[in-house]
């Protein structure tokens, strides 16, 4: 990102005095008492146990340890599995089902049935144990063109609606369980704390509470109630609750980087989703690739093994992040005991992993890995398998691909950016009248990449067009639907130079899509995607303007503020652009259709080095509090705001 030219040198300058270098603490000691209790839910049942012993009993030391090796589908054929008999296999955000990054549902479907026929062969020296197949679903089965895209997660925190994260995990569930994959990696239940971070979007709030209660919701949309047995054949799948633990508080937002707080500031702000999420019986929890006070979380053996699978009690399985054990002091992508002796119970190893194979078994045999140690992982995955019905032959849900894109997932999409929009100011423009003249522009007006971000059809989500989102809808058509069934006239932004002069503007801006550390901020100011002279021009004609702002956090906007009658915080709200309308647009007589109900679930900076909120100075309020959001039925004034670059 960059910055306005008259203030990087200010900035830059400025920051680089006034931020305080926040000390690591010393201490990575751990008391487990400390730690909230939980119980997982569901998972043990005395048949289940006992079958899972005859299986360990009947299992080659290579079997066992290719359960707990996952590799991506671009590294390994659907044959290998004969020869490396591993437990998983995923897509990750970029992958591509057999040289395909744009492969319909049916081929997805018929490569998870390959692995899973391969897995479970009846062959000499093989014990048939089903693969599981892991994706990225995080707003929707977002790697499959057509899937509806929901808003993203900072957006249902907006909605506070726990009973709506339920519905968009069980829609998601559908999806993902339509293509044959059984495994979702979502929930992210971190509760970031400096918005430079990338993946900010990705958490509910920075309010553990709301984190907390809308962590469970997910949980049981994508699995079912804790007690579902066969998940798989109800249209559920299995979640996964990440980044364990600490992600959302890194020094400075970096991603991957080093959580430096206390014990105690652990457990309150980021441990709080956890207990939460294995009260609801997640199966499955994923390691961060952060560190904490130094020690990075995929060897930690104190807070995987002795809090989170004794003090929480969970007893599903700790799957790695994306080579994440490689980042382990003394270990490489092909070696790495520290991990599973941590509490890693799956790697997930889509690169060296034939090698990471051999060493293991080898490190197995030589004590380095106590056998105990083995047995107790793959007891987990295998727990997991039974538990989420992939020994069942029945897959009801495999093919259903009229899921996929479903009439009942867009409606109930186009709900959730309905309950996410925060209107941060509105100085009565709206709702605009339907039957107005209305001038829709702005860089992602029709940009459904855009609404959507990253982790949209490709990892980043910037590279995509209209044709990988059919039938979805921008916010212009949103609008336009809105405005002309009444009767109105939408102009569009190459209309604007025309003698109609327009009754207002509905500006759309914002981010550009990114995901993980491409989303990093080193600054804390924003430039919007749309120039500032375009919204003023508008304003000096006379012509109303309504700022419609697409981000994955708040960010530093003032200006943009300022210069609006109405600004909308949007987020990022997926493919049914048409919430906006629903909300933006009144009927034919200028009356609301449906009124603002979101809330801010971060605080918004006052200023422009206060994006890593209160870190750069604990004593400034940020310019709204977290809760904040205006409504028709509730307004409110919003004074001239300072744009005077303020780092105090």
């Amino acid at each position: 990102m960059t910055v306005r030219p008259s203030t990087m040198t200010i900035l830059t300058a400025c920051l680089a005095l006034c931020i305080k270098v926040q000390a690591a603490p010393t201490a990575d000691v751990v008391h487990p008492d400390r730690w909230p209790a939980a119980h997982s839910a569901g998972l043990i049942d005395p048949g289940t146990e006992e079958r899972i012993t005859r299986l360990l009993a009947a299992m080659s030391l290579e079997e066992k340890v290719g359960q707990t090796i996952q590799t991506e589908i671009g590294a390994i054929d659907p044959e290998d599995l004969r020869r490396y008999p591993l437990g998983s296999v995923l897509a990750g955000g970029d992958s591509k089902v057999r040289g395909n990054h744009r492969a319909p549902p049916a081929a997805w479907l018929s490569l998870a049935q390959e692995y899973r026929a391969v897995s479970l062969e009846a062959r000499p020296g093989h014990t048939p144990i089903p693969v599981i197949f892991g994706i990225d679903a995080v707003h929707g089965h977002n790697n499959i063109s057509g899937a509806v895209l929901f808003p993203h997660n900072i957006a249902l925190g907006a909605t506070g609606d726990a009973d709506l994260v339920r519905r968009i995990g069980a829609a998601t569930a559908e999806s993902v369980a339509a293509t044959g994959i059984d495994w979702d990696f979502a929930p992210t239940i971190a509760t970031p704390q400096d918005v430079r971070w990338g993946r900010t979007y990705e958490g509910y709030s920075q309010d553990p509470a709301i984190v907390r209660r809308l962590a469970a919701a997910a949980i049981e949309g994508l699995q079912g109630p804790a007690t579902l047995r066969g998940k798989l054949q109800a249209g559920h799948v299995a979640a996964t609750a990440k980044h364990f633990v600490g992600d959302g508080g890194t020094f400075e937002g970096e991603d991957e980087g080093d959580t430096r707080v206390t014990e105690a500031e652990l457990i309150r702000l980021h441990a709080q989703g956890y207990p939460a999420a294995i009260d609801a019986g997640v199966l499955t929890v994923m390691a961060s690739f952060s560190s904490w006070n130094g020690k990075k979380m995929h060897a930690h053996r104190s807070l995987l093994t002795d809090v989170l699978k004794g003090r929480m009690g969970f007893q599903g399985f700790v799957i790695g992040d994306w080579n994440g054990h490689s980042q382990v002091p003394g270990c490489t992508r092909s070696h790495c005991p520290a991990a599973l002796n941590g509490g890693v119970d799956m790697f997930m190893a889509p690169l060296g992993w034939k090698q990471l194979y051999e060493d293991t078994i080898a490190s197995v045999r030589s004590g380095e890995i106590p056998m105990n140690r083995l047995d107790d992982a793959v007891r987990r995955i295998l727990r997991v398998k039974f538990r989420l019905g992939l020994f069942e032959a029945a897959r009801p849900y495999d093919g259903r691909f009229d899921l996929i894109g479903a009439d009942s997932h867009r409606a109930l999409a186009r709900e959730a950016v309905r309950k996410s929009l925060v209107l941060l100011k509105n100085d009565g423009v709206l709702p605009i009248r339907a039957t107005a003249r209305v001038l829709v522009t702005g860089p992602a007006s029709e940009d459904v990449g855009s609404q959507s971000g990253g982790w949209s059809i490709d990892w980043q989500g910037a590279h995509t067009t209209r044709a990988d989102f059919p039938r979805s809808e921008s916010i212009l058509e949103g609008i336009r639907a809105a405005v002309q069934s009444a009767g109105g006239t939408v102009l569009g932004a190459n209309e604007d130079s025309l003698d109609v002069t327009p009754d207002v503007a509905v500006v759309v801006y914002g981010e550009t899509p990114y995901a993980e550390m491409f989303g990093d901020l080193k600054l804390a100011l924003y430039n919007p995607r749309a120039p500032l002279s375009t919204i003023r021009l508008l304003r000096s004609r006379g012509i109303p303007v309504v700022s419609v702002f697409l981000s994955g956090r708040p960010l530093w906007v003032n200006s943009e503020i300022n210069a609006s009658n109405a600004f909308v915080a949007a987020w990022l709200p997926g493919t049914e652009g048409g919430g906006v309308a629903d909300l933006i647009i009144g009927d034919a007589g200028g009356k609301p259709r449906a009124d603002f109900s979101g809330h801010l679930p971060y605080p918004w900076p006052a200023t422009a080095a206060q994006a890593p909120y209160l870190k750069v100075d604990r004593h400034a309020a940020p310019l709204f509090h977290i809760g904040y959001g205006l409504s028709y039925a509730k307004p409110g004034q919003v004074p001239v705001l300072s744009e005077r670059i303020d780092v105090r």
